[in-house]
């Protein structure tokens, strides 16, 4: 020990007291740094953005970066073309007609526009999208939109009834997920605003803990709606990859947990593969670290609760589970509510008050909002409220019923068609579809030529139905199954050897390293559906 003090001296013996200090400091720092780091994410996180630059600096190179603008300029315009209003016949409207039209001429051009679509919704053949086409129940809510048409729940003085139907709402939903009567929420226009107001609640919190870089971690196969919500309110989202069964892995989500974690998240069941993740596993791990757990049931939350009395096996998912801290849910998918209504709900008061805005010293008065928007439409409010009041409990277990049993009978008899099999082991709505024998992508479009429109999904190729109650109706399972056993026996037989349309869009965009060029078209996407 004291030939180990000497030698120390000898070596700093050049160096003065103060500089002897500040190496010992910024050394101490650096091995703070190395062991509360996280290697293995941190080496992914380098190799990300390590392959960001490269690809960046590449498309900057003069002859290269050019070659790759023009098929990207190609590839943008092909994609433009494909869409509905690349039509030459279809015209828009230019500008604000100087005199007002007549009612029976605005009514001429709305049925032109309903023509525009060749997709027969109605007859059951889209998958998701809408959830129900009860001719009783469109009419009981077109009736009650009419009447609160005008209405905005802003303003609470002038129209209290819209409030208190958007009370009341809420509350029925915390007794769907057995919330107590300290439990609150909020009604937003979706399941993304529901998802954004969730994380921007713990954020703020971690903000309140003193965490200036709040991150959330979630599975790979979350909604998207969390990277949105990431990149609005400056949030770090770790994905962390799914299990061999389509759930979270819970060993890659206990490792990706910092100090800085936030909230923890689960679907149930999650869009792609409509897998429900173990969520009673990851509502431990946050109790055990004293984290925010956040369930997404935006896709199940109107099925799960019924499940039991509809004679499916229950499943634990919201605040019967200790350790779940927040739930959104849509009312506008099958709780069958109108367009632009979801609700996100929250196990604690305080919680909730994390996500609201206000403003006290505006010229314009005292302002505060409960959530992104301000105006907002009684009208959606009330449609989704008569929805909930005329369903029913009974109602919804006879939906739920109605709709697991179709999409059953489909997950049961795609494992008896000959090159396709299902993905995990799905128990609600969604049935997630794969090949190993052929260009899934190509079957969609195979089955989009005979007039159904089913979702693409990547990593890995498959494409999934999302059944509702148009795929209730009679005949529509069986010829949906009749349709894809005779377009999978095709591609056996003749594989197609050069894709089209979708099919070879898809299939480029998953073997494309760059990401940004797929950023380029998604832009040139949505630039092209409002063109005019």
């Amino acid at each position: 020990m004291k030939s180990l003090r000497e030698a120390i001296n000898v070596l700093f013996s050049k160096h003065e007291s103060w500089q002897v200090v500040c190496y010992t400091i910024t050394a101490t720092i650096f091995f703070y740094l190395i062991l509360r780091s996280n290697p293995r994410r941190d080496a992914r996180r380098i190799f990300t953005k390590t392959r960001r630059w490269f690809f960046y600096s590449i498309r900057r190179l003069p002859y290269i970066g050019k070659k790759i603008q023009d098929e990207i300029d190609k590839a943008c315009k092909e994609l433009q073309n494909s869409l509905f209003n690349s039509k030459t016949d279809l015209t828009y409207l230019q500008k604000l007609p100087h005199a007002g039209m007549k009612h029976d001429e605005i009514f001429t051009l709305i049925d032109n526009y309903e023509l525009i679509g060749q997709v027969n919704w109605k007859k059951g053949n889209v998958s998701g999208t809408v959830y129900n086409y009860d001719k009783e129940l469109t009419k009981l809510i077109t009736k009650v939109y009419e009447r609160f048409l005008w209405s905005n729940p802003l303003h609470s003085d002038v129209f209290p009834g819209v409030v208190k139907m958007e009370a009341e709402v809420i509350r029925m939903c915390l007794g769907l997920f057995h919330g107590s009567s300290t439990s609150c929420g909020s009604v937003t226009s979706g399941g993304t605003e529901s998802i954004l107001m969730a994380c921007l609640s713990y954020r703020n919190k971690g903000y309140k803990l003193g965490i200036s870089h709040p991150e959330i971690v979630a599975p790979v196969t979350a909604h998207a709606a969390f990277n949105k919500a990431c990149e609005y309110f400056g949030l770090k989202l770790i994905s962390v990859p799914v299990d061999t069964n389509f759930q979270a892995d819970l060993t890659a989500m206990r490792r990706a947990i910092t100090s800085n974690t936030v909230l923890l998240v689960a679907s149930a069941p999650q869009y792609p593969h409509g897998i429900i993740d173990d969520v009673k596993s990851i509502a431990q791990i946050a109790v055990s670290r004293g984290i925010g757990f956040h369930v997404d049931c935006c896709l199940g939350g109107f099925l799960l609760p019924f499940l039991n009395e509809a004679g499916y096996d229950d499943v634990q998912f919201d605040f019967a589970v200790e350790g779940v801290t927040s739930i959104s849910a849509d009312t506008h998918k099958y709780g069958f509510a109108p367009k632009g209504s979801s609700v996100v709900l929250y196990r604690h008061i305080e919680q909730r008050h994390l996500q609201y805005f206000s403003v006290s010293d505006w010229p314009g008065g005292i302002y505060a909002s409960p959530s992104i928007a301000g105006s907002r439409s009684g009208a959606v409010i009330a449609g989704c409220w008569a929805a909930m009041v005329s369903m029913g409990w009974s109602g919804y277990v006879k939906s739920t019923k109605k709709i697991i049993k179709a999409a059953q009978r489909i997950k049961d008899r795609i494992k008896e068609v000959d090159g396709l099999y299902v993905l995990g082991d799905p128990k609600l709505s969604v049935i997630a579809i794969g090949s190993k024998d052929f260009d899934i992508y190509q079957l969609n479009q195979l089955m989009s030529d005979k007039g159904w429109n089913l979702n693409a999904l990547q990593f890995p190729p498959s494409i999934h139905i999302c059944c509702t109650m148009t795929h209730t109706q009679p005949g529509v399972v069986t010829k949906f199954l009749r349709d894809i056993k005779e377009v999978a026996a095709q591609l056996i037989q003749e594989p197609r050897k050069t894709p089209i349309g979708s099919a070879a869009m898809y299939g480029m965009a998953q073997t494309i390293p760059d990401r940004s060029i797929i950023t380029d078209l998604t832009n040139a996407f949505l630039d092209g559906i409002y063109k005019t």
